[in-house]
């Protein structure tokens, strides 16, 4: 059996005005079959140029890259028959024709009989709830509806490996819900492997079996959900709210003895900033606070938080995603 996605001393460089910019450095990696694995990282850090490379979209400058066993490099084609992609920033189709026009055309594209063409995207239509939309084009549809035609279309040829960079990007939560359920649906049916990028640590902690915590073009972490929380459990993590929307503050607060990283949300509409701190000792919370207060600044809850992803990737990143 091979590995589903496998990388071995994967890199990549590009030029950028005249110097040369590391996108990927040294990756190795292995994903089994059958599982949802996550790719988090910020902005920049390699993770759309991973994705790329294993899609057959992107030459590597050195190492090696292979999905269900085939090398990506010398065997593009036989890659491209087992996988999809779909984006969460893509409209992939023609925006005169319907929802049904649309997926019929892909089925032919991936070498679908006519017969079994409409008898697939009259299934997908079913299973993704979208009769009502179904003869509706796609640039009259909403951004919600969008995502789940793309996902219809990104299963359209039964891939075994699919490729989800920020599927719910934009949505909201019932929509978000739908999609996610809907994913957990795909990879029961079995044999079948999901890579997820996404800026939602809630949404990985649901999806993801297994995750990689990549920066800077570097794999620096990997297991499971818990696996990766564990790896605070010997730090504390506090939340404190301040009255009123204050930006900025974060980088002060970091600089503090005993922080070992911040991040900050303003809620515009309870009007109140949420600080999320990991800290080495309890004490240090004392110390926050007091130069909150020495600042003018309103504290109104001060309350320890269980571990998350999002404190493990603070942790490692010293940044929010």
């Amino acid at each position: 059996m091979h590995p589903a996605i496998s990388t071995i001393h994967l890199h990549r460089v590009f030029k950028r005005g005249g110097s040369l910019v590391t996108a990927l450095e040294d990756v190795t990696l292995q994903m089994g079959g059958g599982k949802v694995y996550g790719l988090l990282g910020p902005n920049g850090a390699g993770k759309t140029t991973l994705i790329r490379i294993l899609t057959t979209l992107l030459l590597p400058t050195s190492g090696e890259a292979y999905v269900d066993g085939y090398n990506v490099v010398e065997e593009p084609s036989k890659v491209r028959e087992i996988i999809n992609l779909v984006s969460g920033e893509g409209r992939a189709g023609y925006g005169l024709l319907t929802v049904r026009e649309n997926l019929w055309y892909y089925t032919q594209l991936y070498g679908l009989g006519w017969r079994e063409g409409w008898r697939r995207v009259d299934e997908l239509i079913e299973t993704f709830g979208m009769n009502e939309y179904a003869d509706i084009k796609l640039n009259k549809l909403s951004h919600g509806m969008i995502q789940k035609y793309n996902l219809a279309r990104g299963l359209i040829n039964d891939p075994k490996i699919l490729f989800l960079d920020e599927p719910t990007l934009g949505l909201d939560v019932e929509n978000a819900r739908d999609i996610r359920s809907m994913i957990k649906s795909w990879v029961k049916e079995g044999g079948r492997t999901v890579l997820l990028t996404t800026h939602y640590m809630a949404e990985a902690e649901e999806l993801c079996n297994h995750i990689y915590i990549i920066n800077k073009g570097k794999i620096i972490a990997d297991g499971t959900p818990q696996d990766l929380k564990s790896m605070v459990s010997k730090e504390k993590v506090f939340r404190i709210e301040i009255l009123g929307i204050h930006r900025n503050i974060v980088e002060e607060i970091r600089r503090l003895e005993g922080v070992i990283s911040a991040i900050e949300k303003g809620d515009i509409v309870k009007g109140f900033t949420s600080l999320r701190l990991v800290v080495s000792e309890e004490d240090t919370v004392s110390s926050v606070v007091s130069f909150l207060s020495k600042r003018g600044l309103k504290v109104s809850l001060v309350v320890r938080d269980e571990p998350t992803l999002e404190d493990v990737f603070l942790k490692l990143v010293g940044r929010g995603l």
